[in-house]
């Protein structure tokens, strides 16, 4: 462990480095400011021992620029008597501790040695960072495994001109993923176009994809520039792909094969240089196979293919991301939310989200709009989601259904309308084990652990005409 004492009196200096002998640390001293920086220009010490009184410059100086270089390590400010003030602008900046002077080796040496303790907390979370993976990829969240595995594809892909077919259920971020590849490409600088295939009606399409000159066709009444002139240099992203007119998809293949296309009701050929990232949430060779989506145009998309999980696949980023959701609403909707009751956070990892993260999103969205607090409670869940809850026992979708009714939903408080006089529900329970024991009350009596004689003494004490019993049967007792 490596400490830098920035401390201008030699003789202070040299009683510190003797009262921390014993405490296995390798220690450089300075003895003002300016030899301060020069070190820490080239060295990153764990622990500094910071006097703020130095003849040069004041130790706040130094303290501001470890907080503005986002320097890794523990600062102990020494201060003199009466320096409070300093102390609270020292520890706003983060500082981790403070002396005051005088101070003897016992408070020396303890403040030291928590000051190693962070340290090594410190090493151990970028560590296990390290391990896990990142949380959150240019607006991706979850650090899951199968999400670690997604972003290093991302980060490979985004190198790359190669087109991109990414296929994933509705909600699960597809267009996220395809703003991700383009951000962090060469092209990241230029547009990403965005068309929504099942968007826009079939006639229209070729206009938005190639544009139009005036007067090619009815309500053309002005040249208009298409998505392929607009993602010029950059990235054209074709959602719902699998959703375009069959007859269009070869005009689409001439532009992705040759980079040559033709505006509406014009012979000129434009030449772009474009990216191409397609999405769909359905089964594009199954639509090859039936004929609505050709496969020339498939194979030539399909060059390097992201298949994005479902939630119901992810695990805890469920909570992850609705504790960023929960987050951002609130500060949105001036709400105090900060958590989840461990009920409702067992619902969210255990619920199958057919929706995925868009479901997620609206759920969470209509919590925070509708209700305030700090801790979300399962009566603030939406009825209609409560009534359509589908739990998985393992959290990852292969579990079993329960109905609304069960544990876990939100029933409202019975009244005192329901509360029963004891002896009917004695009555109720006495009266069904006999029926199920066929009329036989000793038989009934041992299943139900009491005396015969109890039911006897009980079947008189009720009203006679509270007491029905089914017909007995004359061959048992």
């Amino acid at each position: 462990m490596s400490i830098l004492m920035i401390e201008d009196t030699v003789l202070l200096a040299e009683l510190y480095i003797e009262h921390l002998r014993d405490e296995s640390v390798e220690i450089t001293h300075v003895e003002t400011g300016n030899a301060a920086f020069s070190y820490l220009s080239d060295h990153t010490p764990q622990i500094i021992l910071l006097d703020m009184n130095l003849p040069d410059m004041d130790g706040m100086e130094i303290l501001k620029y470890i907080s503005e270089a986002g320097m890794k390590c523990c600062v102990i400010v020494i201060t003199g008597y009466g320096a409070v003030s300093r102390v609270v602008d020292a520890m706003r900046l983060g500082a981790f501790e403070y002396l005051q002077k005088p101070f003897d080796q016992a408070r020396l040496v303890l403040t030291v040695r928590n000051a190693r303790e962070r340290m090594y907390l410190r090493q151990m979370v970028d560590s296990y960072k390290s391990q896990f993976g990142i949380t959150e990829f240019h607006g991706m969240l979850g650090s899951s495994k199968v999400m670690q595995v997604l972003y290093d594809t991302i980060e490979n892909v985004a190198s790359s001109s190669a087109t991109v077919f990414i296929a994933g259920e509705s909600g699960t971020g597809k267009e996220l993923c395809a703003q991700a590849i383009h951000d962090i490409s060469i092209r990241g600088d230029k547009e990403m176009v965005i068309l929504n295939c099942s968007a826009i009606p079939k006639d229209l399409m070729e206009s938005e994809i190639f544009g139009h000159v005036k007067g090619a066709f009815t309500g053309a009444i002005a040249d208009r520039e298409g998505a392929a002139q607009r993602a010029d240099g950059g990235t054209l992203f074709l959602d719902e792909i699998a959703e375009m007119d069959i007859n269009l998809q070869a005009k689409l293949l001439r532009l992705i094969q040759s980079g040559t296309y033709q505006r509406v009701g014009n012979a000129k050929t434009c030449h772009v240089d474009i990216r191409y990232i397609c999405a769909t949430n359905r089964d594009p060779l199954e639509m090859v196979e039936k004929g609505l989506f050709r496969e020339d145009l498939y194979y030539r998309l399909n060059v390097i293919p992201l298949k994005l999980p479902p939630l119901r696949e992810r695990g805890r980023d469920k909570l992850e991301i609705a504790l960023n959701f929960l987050r951002t609403f609130s500060k949105e909707e001036g709400r105090e939310f900060k958590s989840y009751s461990p009920q409702v956070e067992d619902v969210l990892l255990r619920h199958g989200w057919p929706g995925n993260v868009r479901q997620l999103q609206n759920v969470i969205r209509n919590v925070v709009v509708l209700n305030d607090g700090e801790v979300v409670e399962m009566n603030m869940l939406p009825k209609d989601f409560l009534d359509g809850l589908t739990l998985d026992e393992d959290h990852n979708g292969t579990g079993y259904e329960v109905s609304p009714q069960s544990e876990l939903s939100v029933e409202e408080k019975p009244g005192v309308q329901a509360i029963r006089p004891l002896w009917q529900t004695e009555k109720d329970v006495i009266e069904t084990a006999i029926d199920i024991c066929g009329g036989n009350i000793s038989q009934a009596a041992a299943h139900l652990g009491i005396n015969p004689s109890t039911i006897y003494r009980k079947l008189k004490s009720w009203p006679a005409e509270a007491v029905s019993l089914p017909e007995r049967d004359p061959l048992k007792n």
